[in-house]
């Protein structure tokens, strides 16, 4: 006989009567807060946790040394809209697509790229919707991105890496701008 123990926790005169009131108060106020972060996580901006070596040396600089992961900003505001060569976005991987990645776009729709290995032709026109992302890291083996997959879709594009949070020692913008890339691109007639 539970029921009348529980009823006598909700009356009135009960003491806990204070601390209910208070805590669904709390609770009530939290919960009216949830679909406004689910909102500024889809379509505003949210934190990204880059690991592995395939932005080294710009992100991710101690990836052989230890096992923390950078921490960057990505807004997801007009994410694949104003695209350009050298920015950094995060993208839903075509090889695996519950896979968040991070790479770097090369060439724009209608670019000619210079491709290495493992991609099958010497060169590729890339689409209209699509661009051509790597990694920084030359290594073939450390990063999966268009010289594996090809060009991607620019609807996979989910946000654009625009600040470094975390380590302390690459905090800052990312100077996207500035970035002189190894591989060949012709650019496209604009």
């Amino acid at each position: 006989m539970a029921f009348p123990r529980l009823a006598s926790i909700f009356s009135r005169g009960s003491r806990y009567r204070p601390f209910l009131r208070d805590f669904s108060f709390t609770l009530f106020g939290i919960a009216t807060w949830v679909p406004v972060c689910i909102f500024i996580n889809q379509h505003v901006g949210e934190l990204t946790f880059i690991n592995g070596a395939s932005m080294y040396p710009y992100l991710n600089t101690g990836y052989n040394n230890s096992t923390r992961k950078d921490i960057g900003y990505t807004s997801k505001w007009n994410s694949f809209h104003n695209l350009e060569r050298g920015m950094i976005v995060t993208f839903w991987s075509p090889d695996h697509p519950e896979v968040l990645a991070v790479k770097r776009v090369i060439a724009l729709p209608g670019d000619k790229v210079f491709t290495r290995a493992p991609y099958p032709y010497p060169t590729a026109i890339v689409p209209s919707g699509h661009v051509w992302v790597e990694g920084d890291n030359r290594d073939r083996e450390a990063s999966k991105d268009s010289n594996y997959y090809g060009p991607i879709s620019m609807s996979l594009i989910t946000g654009k890496v625009t600040h470094v949070l975390y380590p302390w020692s690459s905090f800052g913008s990312v100077k996207w701008w500035e970035f002189k890339g190894k591989t060949r691109v012709i650019k496209a007639r604009e």
